[in-house]
């Protein structure tokens, strides 16, 4: 028979919490690991540091706490950095988080000035730092690595500025457009995310530490200089909300997974376009794999994945705001769950935006498919409608003549384009007035080059459009300074 032995008490060893000298009895452990973040919170070690940092600093200045204290802080904490840095610090369970593991080993290495640190804050307003520290360099490098996307598909554009490829509604033969016209549309979807990502790191880019546990603190402290030291651009103006809500975190899911759906969009495109039935595109073999039993196959598994990841990244959006939903002021246990989905929300942002960007500069574009598929579903009809319209014809019966030229083209088993003028004519026939409006120069109006001319607006596919479009582009990323 086994005998039941009592655990040791909670105040000796490493057992001992903070918070330990008002239980009788240390935390199991199944509820340990339950509880503990620090096998993934301990990425922000370098923002928490920071953070310490800082808040020691004015500590100091407010003569809270002595300039000897603050050296060994300094010197402890640059001690935890290289550690950590080396790969030699030891993460231990028992401190529940980075914080804590961080707090210990400092204090362990420096004596009192390390339990010093954490005079006038508390973990709430603590991790609320550090998650806005991190997501803010988070943000600055899905900018930065928004910026080379977009100047690669500026890049492709260029290229194809004049290339002219069937424009779809209905996944069905609609218009002519340029395919640099069509990679200007992703261009236009990215700087809106852009702008997102932007405006979300303004409201990232304020301090919450100096609200302690939910209510300020009674020391003399001075936000404003942990706030000028660490980059902030502001305060967070209440000492409840600033620990409490992560609405912050959510927005930011939010505007991934906004970008994550673009990405997505174009991620389907690309598949269609390599699939044989299309041929417009191929990609390079460094983005594709092939098949364990048919050796002719070649898979676009990035772009593939793309679109599985999208969905992984929604389904981070709807946890935090489920997360969130059901919190009373102040601060809850709840929300050491924020940090899973809002770190691999980050991280997939970052890794798909790297290797999107290097994937679209190793497209190949094959432009004869792209054109001979113009010659299926009479992509220039509505150009005609609108030719017989330009010689006086109202828009219904243009639009009703046209109609009927389709059809008679469709019995031929031709392109309304490629319907000699005769046949066209006696196509529109059956709508008084039409045929007689039909001149040499409609053949012109419905060709593909002639279709593609004609809209020379801005926003237009015509291809100097779409040159002046990418001109406009290149100049605002180079003049950009939505990017910190």
């Amino acid at each position: 028979m086994t005998t039941k032995q009592n655990p040791p008490p909670a105040t000796s060893g490493t057992l001992a919490k903070t918070w330990s000298g008002r239980f009788s009895e240390p935390v199991s452990e199944l509820v340990k690991r339950y509880t503990a973040s620090v096998n993934f919170d301990r990425r922000m070690a370098a923002q928490d540091i920071r953070g310490s940092l800082a808040h020691a600093r004015m500590l100091a200045r407010q003569g809270i706490i002595g300039a000897e204290e603050l050296a060994d802080i300094e010197r402890g904490m640059a001690q935890i950095a290289a550690e950590i840095e080396r790969g030699e610090f030891n993460w231990n369970l028992d401190d529940e988080d980075v914080h804590l593991n961080i707090e210990k080993r400092l204090t362990a290495l420096v004596g009192d000035a390390g339990k010093r640190l954490h005079t006038g804050r508390s973990r709430n307003d603590q991790v609320a730092t550090d998650i806005r520290l991190w997501l803010r360099d988070a943000i600055d490098q899905i900018l930065a690595l928004l910026t080379a996307l977009q100047r690669r598909l500026l890049d492709v554009a260029e290229a194809h500025a004049a290339t002219p490829m069937p424009g779809f509604t209905h996944l069905q033969v609609a218009q002519p457009v340029t395919f640099g016209h069509h990679l200007l549309a992703y261009y236009e979807m990215t700087r809106r995310d852009a702008e997102r990502f932007t405006d979300c790191r303004r409201r990232v880019n304020r301090l919450p530490l100096g609200a302690a546990a939910l209510a300020g603190t009674t020391y003399p402290i001075d936000r404003e200089f942990v706030a000028h030291a660490l980059g902030f651009e502001d305060l967070c103006r209440n000492s409840l909300d600033a620990v409490s809500d992560r609405d912050f975190a959510i927005e930011f899911c939010a505007a991934v997974a906004l970008l994550m759906t673009h990405l997505s969009r174009l991620s389907e495109e690309l598949i269609l376009w390599m699939s044989p039935r299309f041929g417009f595109i191929d990609l390079a073999d460094r983005f594709c794999t092939g098949s364990s039993i048919m050796p002719q196959k070649k898979n676009p598994d990035v772009p593939e994945l793309v679109r599985g990841k999208t969905g992984r990244v929604n389904g981070h959006l709807v946890a935090l705001l489920t997360l969130m939903k059901g919190q009373p002021l102040a601060y809850n246990k709840d929300n050491q769950e924020d940090k899973e989905p809002l770190f691999d929300a980050a991280d997939t942002a970052i890794d798909t935006l790297r290797i999107y960007a290097d994937m679209i500069g190793g497209v190949r574009v094959r432009p004869e498919a792209m054109h001979a598929a113009l010659a299926q579903g009479h992509a220039t009809a509505t150009d005609l409608a609108d030719y017989l319209v330009k010689k006086g014809l109202p828009f219904r019966d243009a639009h009703e003549a046209v109609a009927q030229a389709v059809r008679a083209a469709e019995a031929c088993g031709l392109d309304i384009a490629r319907l000699p003028l005769a046949d066209l004519r006696a196509a529109l026939g059956k709508t008084p007035g039409a045929a007689e409006k039909l001149a040499d120069d409609a053949l012109a109006a419905l060709s593909v080059e002639g279709s593609l001319a004609a809209r020379a607006h801005i926003g237009g596919t015509a291809p100097q459009a779409v040159r002046a479009a990418i001109a406009r582009a290149r100049a605002a990323l180079d003049t950009d300074t939505s990017a910190p």
